[in-house]
């Protein structure tokens, strides 16, 4: 994603609903946020931002700030928004963007709008996603999860006094508490979601919600999602909403973190994917800048034809420690070993180099001349493999190199001036399958 997307507004009656639209996808689905929100902000953390980005890939993705959060519309007290205006707050943005039906994805307190949402306007309503929520906020016998009034009075006194402090971090994310980026972020993600009185009277008003009635009379599929150690909302109360929703699909994911981007973030898209799309795609590979070592055994097989099943093994067997080794001592990963040559990646191309340079001279010893080509550029890594054009301009180089050579592109001889290697023009090259001319170098 690059940048924060556009921010829109929505009349609802006489109220402003800030909303963004990201993605092209087929399906429309409205993130319904959960106490307070900024749709702005949520970019401003990575993983928030690569989250929502991982949904905007397969649908069109609805954001918007509830009123009397964030960007939209501020309220006085006695106008707080009650579930059924928040509701109409939904309708008004999908009217804006031309939605006649979407997945509603509640999160929190913004579960119980997507479920009143689902099961007053089934018919715009494709599905229900939810994650981390409750059903009411406070205990009772047949709810036991809830906290009493009292401990719930103390909350939000709490919450006026410490409001956008990092007080309740803990209780929010354990994986995140210790970092003290994240926890800026979200103190800011916080204040600028609503004032300190806002967010009091907000949570006051969300001790009134009770939607267990409503559940059983919800007839879109739905995917209800909860950490077991969450301890903002237990994972009984989303045990108890699965079973009270008809055909309700229930998953219990490791770790205790209630904002879903947090840990195995990647887990909880697979799973909504699927449940929406029928695909389990998977995350997406992660993209790195990469220094691709190709290294090749030059006339292999005459000289294994030369030597014999038995000697051939057991010279091939001294190369590959001798390059495992070097690879070891400058820090390179090995990546594939296919037959006679190597597949490695560096942080840093003066080591990929040096690290060639030291497996030439070592294996020319052996009597076994190699040669290297070597490339820097993007990767695509996913497990141990990595993949992408860098890679085949590495190997097209590699192929080029005679013997005993070091070929590397004009990317690395260009990234590791001053480091005191030494190249030698080679001219410009036709890389097959590769686009445009390549100026090529020896190191020397």
């Amino acid at each position: 994603m690059k940048g924060v997307p556009r921010t829109e507004y929505a009349r609802s009656g006489d109220v402003h609903i800030a909303y963004q639209v990201v993605g092209e996808g087929p399906l429309d689905l409205v993130y319904v946020p959960g106490w307070v929100s900024n749709v702005e902000l949520m970019w401003e953390e990575p993983r928030s931002a690569s989250f929502l980005e991982r949904l905007a890939s397969f649908s069109r993705l609805i954001l918007f700030d509830k009123r009397g959060t964030g960007l939209s519309d501020p309220v006085p007290d006695p106008d707080l928004p009650t579930l059924e205006q928040r509701m109409d707050d939904v309708r008004a943005v999908m009217d804006a963007v031309g939605s006649e039906r979407a997945a509603l994805f509640g999160h929190s307190e913004g579960g119980n709008m997507a479920f009143l949402f689902a099961a007053s306007h089934p018919d715009r309503t494709v599905a229900v996603v939810t994650f981390g929520v409750f059903a009411k906020r406070l205990w009772s016998e047949d709810y036991p999860w809830a906290p009493t009034p009292e401990e719930r009075e103390r909350y939000i006194e709490d919450v006026e006094r410490m409001w956008g402090s990092e007080a309740n971090l803990a209780m929010l994310t354990s994986s995140a508490k210790n970092d003290p980026a994240f926890a800026r972020w979200l103190s800011s993600y916080l204040r600028q979601g609503a004032s300190p009185r806002a967010a009091a009277s907000l949570a006051r008003m969300n001790t009134l919600i009770d939607v267990r009635d409503v559940l059983p009379t919800i007839r879109v599929p739905t995917l209800v999602m909860h950490r077991i150690g969450d301890e903002e909302a237990s994972v009984e109360e989303g045990r108890y909403i699965a079973s009270q929703i008809p055909d309700a699909r229930f998953v219990e994911l490791a770790g205790a973190d209630h904002y879903m981007f947090l840990e195995n973030a990647d887990v909880v898209l697979d799973e909504i994917e699927e449940f929406l799309t029928g695909v389990r795609r998977g995350p997406e590979p992660d993209r790195v800048l990469a220094t691709v070592l190709f290294t090749d055994i030059v006339g292999s097989t005459e000289r294994a034809a030369e030597l014999g099943d038995r000697a051939w093994s057991d010279l091939l067997g001294r190369h590959h420690a001798l390059v495992r080794g070097n690879l070891e001592a400058h820090r390179g990963r090995e990546v594939d070993t296919a037959g006679d040559g190597f597949l490695a990646t560096f942080d840093g191309p003066a080591r990929a180099v040096r690290c060639a340079q030291a497996s030439v001279r070592d294996l020319s010893e052996l009597g076994l001349p190699i040669r290297a080509g070597i490339h820097t550029g993007e990767v695509e890594t996913g497990g141990d493999a990595v993949r992408g054009i860098a890679v085949h301009i590495g190997a097209r180089i590699a192929s080029l190199a005679a013997a005993g050579e070091v070929l590397v592109s004009r990317t690395v001889r260009d990234l590791v001036v001053g480091s005191g290697l030494e190249f030698k023009g080679r001219g410009e090259h036709e890389l097959k399958g590769v686009p445009d001319r390549w100026e090529l170098f020896a190191a020397r």
